[in-house]
């Protein structure tokens, strides 16, 4: 009888393949992962993982918790991702921008760039001087399901393509979010709809219980498709939907401004950061 283990195809047969899936497979987990957890996702020999976070701890982009046993990143992949767009002048083009909204609302910014399937914060401005900051890292993927910001970018394609990328990344949980995540198809439409109609985009109380969130997509200057996302986001006491509402002007005004600047900064104009044109079929 033949072996159909030994001789299937194996999903990462490089190294160097392998060393990118042990990276983002570590980047989605913010507890970290067991060496035998990651040999067993990824379906790589134990001993060859052993040797990949060696590697990764060696160049200071991974760590070993001794306590728990398990490998997590570093800040090290975060920095050199800033640092590139430190370089292409993404964060110096918008930042002002940003600086000025943030002050004015009194709230956390953030800009969210289009990479392919996915919405990944890059950029932000803290306004809140006093009591409760939301004040998260940079380099997270959006939660599209119960973010504002997910909700802006979804809101400019079909609800069919809209769909794709959920199923992609899978409804976000009320025991992992908000009480308000919404857990149907029909409950996320909703949202989806609201957004299109007001031109702007709010989650109160379905990213996180105690927070809200209003989001603008930005627009490509040529295209017109959306590139990124710029929201406000804060605790809910001091964020009820009365005030988003409120904020929105300011926040529309920002996205437009942001617009106007976008041919200085190479990053949001090169193709790479561009936001897929989908056809009616959801295909790329």
């Amino acid at each position: 009888m033949s072996n159909v283990a030994s001789t299937a195809e194996p999903p990462y047969a490089g190294l160097f393949d392998r060393g990118l899936a042990v990276l983002e497979l570590l980047a989605s987990s913010a507890e970290g992962s067991s060496l035998t957890d990651i040999s067993e996702q990824l379906q790589i020999p134990r001993s060859a993982t052993h040797r990949l976070l060696s590697t990764l701890c060696d160049t200071g982009y991974a760590r070993q918790e001794h306590e728990r046993g398990t490998y997590v990143l570093t800040s090290k992949l975060q920095a050199l991702a800033f640092t590139h767009l430190a370089a292409d002048g993404t964060i110096d083009a918008v930042q002002p921008v940003l600086n000025r909204l943030a002050a004015e609302v009194g709230e956390l910014v953030r800009l969210s760039v289009v990479d392919e399937q996915r919405l990944t914060w890059v950029a932000r401005a803290q306004g809140a001087r006093s009591g409760l900051r939301y004040d998260p890292d940079m380099g997270m993927e959006a939660r599209l399901s119960c973010s504002a910001s997910g909700y802006a970018w979804l809101a400019s394609m079909t609800d069919k393509q809209a769909l794709a990328l959920i199923l992609r990344q899978g409804l976000g949980q009320v025991q992992n979010y908000g009480p308000n995540a919404p857990q149907t198809v029909e409950a996320l439409l909703t949202n989806i709809q609201a957004a299109r109609e007001q031109g702007y985009a709010l989650a109160v109380q379905t990213f996180a219980d105690w927070m809200s969130a209003i989001a603008v997509a930005l627009h490509h200057p040529v295209t017109h498709e959306v590139i990124g996302v710029v929201s406000v986001a804060g605790p809910v006491f001091r964020l009820g939907e009365a005030r988003l509402h409120q904020i929105a002007p300011a926040l529309i005004a920002a996205v437009a401004e942001i617009q106007q600047l976008i041919p200085g900064s190479p990053a949001l104009m090169s193709p790479g950061l561009t936001a897929l044109s989908l056809t009616p079929g959801g295909q790329a």
